[in-house]
């Protein structure tokens, strides 16, 4: 059986956890296993996809002396406070120690009522647990931070939603952490400063030991948090990725994606693009993500104020705003960088974040598809004139921009195809199309049958390397797909 260990636990009191244990089910069985995260973690795979490792998985058989908890925490959700949210249908089983000695946090979803259920059944079904095994795994190919599956089981339960009866499942998931920014918002709104400073000392020694020695920790952390955040953001948007969710207890201080609701990536480039039923009035549109972390991030600084070293409150104040304020040219700065990349830029000038402001907008204009117009420029730089101006109903406004953008290119002075080959590392051809995506769960809770979810997992296991045979998955929704609408799956 897998060692675990428990710092949560041990490292920080029962104020921030309640011990608990999974539910009962009858017949958990591993139906997609993540044999190269396990291998990674250097974890029995054969063990854990056997009857006995299944329950386990299911959080119903722990090791003796194990300490599985479910976390406390609050947030604000669509800008609403909740001052007690917590696990409520998810367990911390404990932490595993990869090879190199780093600890990740084995968590699973769907695992049954916890106290902090709120009146739900603390249950998952099966399409909601393969979206997120697909959207974490897709990112982590794409080369962003996020939690990822180690495995996803389903429970021998029916599960009554909206739809009717669905398969149950539970989700494996790791990640550096599950701490939140709604963390820090728990004990903050309660006026509890010294669980908020040992918060801090716990997210340093798990993310950033080196600032443990800090003459100010509580800012160092912020810092290092908003660094993080700012990055992670920008590496959505050049993906063309929508969370949908951006709650404060939806924010990881790791600057891990975590909680997979209703995500999507966007087809048809739009920067008011919005996939989430619960999402009204836009809050988490794609072109408001930025907007929306610095909001959060200022949720985080509220919460350490109190921790700053400086002379009184008013200083704090003064000294949080200045640091909050800096998100929004820290990020800008990330998105150009992303942005240089998806151009084939290697050096950094004035102009570039306009250009690339400026290609959006054309494709805005005409309805392009946004992975296959970045892709489409290296076949532009290899020769082929056509490759981005035939995604346009209208190319025309389209040549003045590609004469500024070969420009820009030739200033560097290295050679086209090198600019592409470097395009080609930075432009997905392969992402979780929204329609192959429902395909794939629908196949799954439908009939049971995951060889869809297997197929477009191993599509987008490698997502820069064109493959023959796999045309489909570069395509866009069919015309009568959508308008798409997506759940958070609770």
């Amino acid at each position: 059986m897998l060692t675990l260990q428990h710092s949560y636990a041990t490292d920080l009191d029962d104020e921030f956890w309640i011990s608990w244990e999974g539910a009962e089910v009858p017949d958990p069985r591993v139906v997609l296993f993540n044999r190269t995260l396990a291998g990674d973690l250097g974890l029995d795979g054969e063990w854990l996809q056997s009857v006995e490792g299944a329950e386990f998985l299911a959080g119903m058989r722990t090791p003796e002396g194990s300490r599985p908890v479910a976390q406390a925490y609050a947030g604000h959700q669509f800008g609403g406070f909740s001052p007690r949210l917590g696990d409520g249908r998810a367990l911390l089983l404990g932490e595993v120690r990869g090879p190199e000695g780093r600890a990740w946090d084995l968590h699973l979803k769907g695992s049954g009522r916890t106290p902090f259920s709120r009146g739900g059944d603390g249950k998952a079904v099966l399409g909601p647990i393969l979206r997120e095994y697909l959207m974490g795994e897709a990112m982590h190919a794409l080369g962003i931070p996020t939690t990822r599956a180690l495995a996803a089981l389903t429970t021998g339960e029916q599960i009554v939603r909206q739809e009717g009866p669905k398969p149950g499942a539970i989700l494996a998931r790791v990640a550096s952490s599950h701490l939140r920014v709604g963390t820090f918002e728990y004990f903050a709104s309660r006026g509890d400063h010294d669980r908020v400073r040992t918060l801090v000392g716990y997210a340093l020694e798990r993310h950033d030991p080196e600032l443990l020695e800090a003459e100010d920790p509580a800012l160092e952390l912020f810092r290092a948090v908003r660094a993080r955040q700012a990055t992670l953001v920008a590496d959505w948007m050049g993906v063309g990725f929508i969370h949908g969710v951006m709650n404060t207890d939806n924010t990881s201080i790791s600057g891990e994606t975590i909680d997979y609701g209703p995500c999507a990536f966007m087809d048809t480039y739009d920067s008011a693009t919005v996939f989430s039923s619960i999402d009204r009035g836009g809050r988490y549109a794609y072109g408001r993500q930025a907007s929306v972390m610095q909001w959060n991030l200022a949720r985080l600084a509220e919460a350490l104020l109190p921790l700053f070293e400086v002379e009184d409150t008013d200083a704090a104040v003064a000294l949080a705003t200045e640091e909050v304020e800096h998100f929004a040219p820290m990020f800008l700065e990330q998105w150009t960088g992303v942005m240089r990349g998806k151009l084939g830029l290697a050096d950094t000038r004035s102009g570039d974040a306009k250009l690339a402001a400026d290609l959006l907008d054309l494709m805005a204009d005409d309805g392009v598809d946004f992975t296959r117009a970045f892709r489409s420029l290296s076949d532009v730089l290899r020769g082929d004139p056509e490759a981005l101006s035939a995604l346009f109903d209208d190319p025309d406004p389209l040549e003045a921009w590609l004469s500024r953008w070969m420009d820009r290119l030739d200033a560097e002075g290295a050679d086209r195809e090198a600019h592409a080959a470097s395009m080609d590392r930075a432009n997905p051809i392969y992402i979780p199309r929204n329609h192959l995506v429902e395909e794939a769960l629908d196949a799954a809770e439908e009939q049971l049958d995951l060889g869809p979810t297997r197929t477009l997992l191993d599509v987008l296991s490698d997502p820069f390397t064109m493959r023959p045979g796999l045309e489909r998955y570069t395509e866009p929704a069919p015309s009568d797909f959508g308008p798409y609408v997506t759940f958070c799956g609770t």
